[in-house]
């Protein structure tokens, strides 16, 4: 019989995924819904046994994404041994056709923080994400993909747009990036910008996957002190119609991208994320008829 890693020798297909999460994975093993490819979270993956016999079930039939949430890859502090360890054991074991982690940080001084956390866009920054995404790439001996995150302030210090703080990055380490589109929206209102500019920075030769999620709106005094909805990237609903629009322009801009509809919290039916990939597949569809 075929190893477990050969069996998932195919890549991501230039399509809609879902990201699985534990609700769902029983659902899944038994009817095996027609779904191009799956992203599941490394960290729940890190203890060998039972975690990767599910995980090898899940692979012998898909295509897998592995998305990491927990590096610190913008820390000022050194990456966790441990942690990248784990990570590395995992990805020799999966074989996953994608590895991702995010532009941010969330543990210092051996304090875990609940959250994806913003740098500021500084060269200093930019120098010590470097030096850690070429750590990590060494590692896994494989080309990662980073995604930007959603954000609620931003530093006063900062020296450059996000956009260019990304650009930069893939363009010094040669890591891929994971384009978020929901959080670009989200930061776009939050913080005042074009996102229609943000997305003209992105290297489109760089991009190797799409993320679309819901957001929460809340009025009133934003953090800054100034009066205006605060977007919360939620992951807890439908896509929006205005996310939906900037997947569209996305797609015109960097052409067809795998693409991965994310729900994490209040998780409806799996027939629902169903219905979320069909629309990001008509645009998909439609995006690839243009091009043709």
């Amino acid at each position: 019989m075929d190893s477990p890693q050969a069996l998932l020798a195919q890549p991501i297909p230039t399509a809609v995924g879902i990201g699985l999460r534990p609700p769902h994975v029983a659902q899944v093993l038994e009817q095996r819904p027609a779904v191009p490819f799956f992203e599941l979270h490394s960290e729940n993956f890190f203890h060998p046994g039972a975690s990767w016999e599910l995980l090898d079930a899940v692979r012998r039939d898909y295509p897998v994404s592995l998305h990491g949430v927990g590096l610190s890859l913008g820390s000022a502090e050194a990456l966790d041994s441990g942690h990248l360890a784990a990570l590395r054991a995992l990805v020799r074991h999966a074989e996953p056709a994608l590895v991702s982690e995010h532009v941010c940080w969330g543990a210092i001084g051996g304090r875990h923080y609940n959250d994806l956390l913003p740098l500021p866009y500084t060269e200093e920054a930019l120098d010590a994400m470097a030096t850690h995404v070429d750590q990590l790439q060494e590692a896994l001996g494989r080309r990662v993909l980073l995604e930007n995150v959603s954000s609620y302030l931003q530093f006063t210090h900062s020296t450059m747009p996000e956009w260019v703080f990304l650009a930069a990055l893939a363009a010094r380490t040669g890591c891929g990036l994971l384009l978020d589109v929901n959080n670009v929206y989200v930061n776009s209102v939050n913080h005042g910008f074009d996102a229609h500019a943000y997305l003209a920075g992105i290297p489109a030769a760089a991009v190797g996957e799409l993320h679309l999620a819901g957001f929460t709106r809340k009025e009133g005094l934003r953090q800054d002190g100034t009066d205006g909805p605060l977007l919360i990237d939620s992951h807890n609903r439908r896509v929006d119609p205005a996310v939906w629009a900037l997947y569209a322009h996305a797609l015109a801009r960097l052409g067809p991208r795998p693409t991965l509809i994310e729900w994490d919290q209040d998780l409806p039916d799996f027939a629902v994320l169903q219905d979320e990939a069909r629309l990001a597949t008509e645009h998909l569809d439609a995006c690839a008829a243009l091009a043709a």
